[in-house]
């Protein structure tokens, strides 16, 4: 007899699809323009987000179909009550073999303790600046400087690797590109440069978007880029570091060299819904099958029947380009 444990992730394109993000909230501390919209979005009430008790059970489900890597997002998950409880849980789920967290660093310093006793060494801080006053132009607030100090005393504290991630906007922080790749000369980080995706409603819509070619060209003045050979738990980031360089530069082209070819993700939103795709509307909703008390073989088959509806690519750069409704920071981006 067929049962869950038959089953794996392998999409109608043959990506096997191990990796699954987990948004555990909507809220945020920040309001970063390229994110937040103008007008007031509603905020997901408690009832409407999973329970961590549910995101577990979505979990044991997952990794019994082949999920082995999980990142947890929001939103900012520091911001949700009980997170490193949480965390100390999820690592210990049977079957997973990477578990990692992704933050604005605003509450990192503080808590980093905890982070590590919960058992995380990965972490991801988005941090599109190194400027304190573009930091509140672009977020809303003046916490650059508590983010960077939580960044230096992760470093501190043998957290590895410390990813920093650069949304690039042109006209925005173009300019401070080279400083932000030199990082990589003094410190172990990996610099990560993101392209900007238009996802949702937010304050900010840049003319022309900075794609990685132009990137490249201005980091290149460094040095050369030599490239990394890729790690098996590796997401989409080109990687490469320079020549004696302490850490690394990554590029995520999302839209001038999409890697859907090789995506191997599914994402958990806030609300409980299974999208396949981060820039696909489609989703599939587990919340349901958990509070209508599903068995493990509903939950398996909210699995595989997402897992059919992904995309082979996403089409952002054709000539009539779907619009992604949700927002980034209930999608676990």
């Amino acid at each position: 007899m067929t049962t869950e444990n038959d089953f794996k992730l392998i999409d109608n394109c043959n990506r096997h699809l191990n990796y699954l993000r987990i948004s555990i909230t909507d809220r945020c501390n920040l309001q970063c323009r390229y994110c937040v919209p103008q007008e007031l979005i509603p905020k997901l009430s408690h009832t409407d987000i999973l329970t961590y008790e549910e995101i577990l059970r979505v979990v044991q489900a997952a990794t019994r179909l082949g999920i082995s890597k999980v990142r947890v997002t929001g939103g900012e998950p520091l911001v949700r009550k009980g997170v490193y409880d949480f965390l100390q849980q999820l690592v210990a789920s049977e079957g997973l073999k990477d578990v990692s967290l992704t933050t604005n660093g605003v509450l990192l310093h503080d808590n980093l303790p905890k982070i590590q006793s919960a058992g995380i060494s990965r972490i991801n801080i988005s941090l599109d600046t190194l400027d304190r006053q573009k930091f509140h132009d672009i977020t809303g607030f003046d916490d650059f400087k508590q983010v960077w100090q939580g960044i230096l005393k992760a470093h501190r504290m043998g957290f590895y690797p410390i990813k920093l991630n650069i949304v690039a906007l042109r006209g925005v922080n173009d300019m401070e590109l080279v400083e932000m790749a030199r990082l990589s000369l003094r410190f172990p980080f990996h610099i990560r440069f993101i392209e900007y995706m238009p996802i949702g409603r937010a304050a900010f819509r840049p003319e022309s978007l900075l794609l990685v070619p132009e990137i490249k060209d201005q980091i290149g003045v460094l040095g050369n880029l030599i490239a990394v050979q890729e790690d098996r738990h590796d997401g989409p980031a080109q990687r490469y570091r320079y020549p004696d360089a302490k850490g690394e530069v990554g590029f995520i082209p999302a839209i001038s060299q999409h890697f859907c070819n090789k995506c191997n993700r599914l994402r958990l939103t806030a609300s409980g819904q299974l999208r396949p795709c981060l820039l696909s509307d489609h989703q599939e909703d587990l919340k349901k099958v958990l509070r209508e008390n599903g068995s493990d073989r509903d939950l398996a088959d909210i699995f595989i029947r997402s897992v059919n509806h992904k995309p082979s690519d996403h089409n952002l750069v054709s000539q009539k380009p779907a619009h992604v409704c949700g927002q980034m920071r209930a999608i676990g981006g």
